[in-house]
């Protein structure tokens, strides 16, 4: 009895996670609907790029931000370098004084650095943005727009993965449906996460920054803990090139799901839906629940084994899993149509490996970049 509750309890774990979440959201945005009432309003906007060792890429983030259309008096613009050791603050500093170097005295990691940014901060809106991220030149007036509405404490950009051909990969369908779960969420109440690379949050969201918790995720639940909502603004995207190894792009994942747990401990009463209501439920389908998943993965396959000789429906459910699992050595080996089987195999391996490095007691404060091309990708919108 014990290997089919293991079994069947894992296959609906996985499958909720995934496909009943949104569907359930989706059934709740028939009959609850929260629109974002987008305005034209600018108010004084402090935008603020953090950086470790980019002098490479540093000068072009900086020209693709003071194109943007915003007014100028009303735009600051504030590179946080995280104790960069090549030319990184000399390129800053050679944009002076239309651009503010914020230094790090020493290095302590990217929300350490964005806190003396926020600290030094005197705009209404902060903007955060990753140097490796390239916006069209309404990105900023198109993110801000959203503050016209007084419920709407922060926002998320889309993302938009452009690899070396111009076009989507296997990943970029993967974040396709990353991003219609936060419209969904959008839709019905708030979002759970930001994109990282690009999103916007009042001031008063900001306040009780942590140096030590991933910022997009702490100041999404800083957000719900004021009254206020995070929304996914399908008009403003973040434009990103793949990274060059895909063995740093599981580092990257691992570090993300890392920080991730820690923020989510240091934040566990948000599950109490007696006090948080739906957002409860929210955390807990996209945060505990995806992060739960590679084990149920993992049960599902050992129980199915077992259960192979029993009927031939287990074992078609087995030969489904080793398809799966032959389809992700195929994504593995190069093979352009398995990659979305890959992407997900890689998201759960990264997920799995980062409970492990969290239950050793690792936090990941440091930080690298991620190694992407060196040039920011091209943008055909104006």
């Amino acid at each position: 009895m014990m290997l089919y509750i293991a079994f069947w309890g894992s296959v609906a774990l996985v499958l909720y996670a995934y496909l009943g979440y949104p569907c359930m959201l989706m059934a709740l945005s028939l009959v609850s609907r929260r629109p974002v009432r987008r305005g034209h309003a600018t108010p004084a906007v402090s935008f603020i790029i953090t950086a470790h060792n980019e002098e490479a890429r540093i000068a072009e983030k900086i020209e693709n931000t003071l194109a943007q259309d915003y007014p100028t008096g009303a735009l600051e613009i504030l590179v946080a370098s995280d104790c960069s050791t090549d030319r990184t603050d000399a390129v800053v500093r050679s944009y002076a004084p239309r651009v503010q170097l914020i230094r790090a005295p020493e290095r302590r990691g990217k929300e350490a650095a964005q806190q003396l940014a926020v600290q030094a901060a005197s705009g209404e809106v902060l903007v955060f943005s990753d140097v490796a991220t390239a916006l069209a030149r309404d990105g900023v007036s198109t993110i801000v727009a959203n503050f016209s509405d007084p419920t709407v404490g922060c926002v998320s950009s889309i993302d938009r993965f452009v690899d070396a051909d111009g076009r989507l990969s296997g990943e970029g369908a993967y974040v396709r449906y990353e991003m219609f779960l936060r419209t969904l969420e959008t839709r019905v109440h708030t979002l759970v996460g930001l994109s990282g690379s690009f999103f916007a949050a009042r001031r008063q969201v900001c306040r009780n920054w942590a140096a030590d918790r991933q910022s997009d995720f702490n100041t999404l639940l800083n957000t719900v803990d004021q009254g206020l909502r995070g929304v996914l603004d399908p008009l403003s995207a973040g434009y990103y090139r793949p990274i060059t190894d895909h063995r740093r792009e599981l580092q990257r994942k691992v570090r993300t799901v890392v920080r991730g747990i820690g923020v989510l401990a240091a934040n566990a009463r948000m599950l109490n839906p007696l006090r948080y209501g739906l957002f409860a439920w929210q955390l807990a389908s996209h945060k505990v629940c995806r992060w739960l998943v590679p084990f149920a993965m993992m049960t599902a396959l050992a129980s199915n084994v077992l259960l192979a000789t029993q009927s031939v429906w287990y074992a078609a459910a087995l030969g489904v899993q080793v398809g799966f699992y032959a389809a992700v050595a195929g994504g593995w080996s190069g093979s352009r149509r398995l990659r979305i089987p890959y992407f997900f195999f890689l998201a759960n391996l990264a997920i799995l490996m980062a409970w492990f490095r969290y239950a050793r007691g690792e936090r990941m404060v440091a930080w690298n970049p991620s190694e992407r091309t060196t040039a920011l990708p091209q943008i055909s919108v104006p």
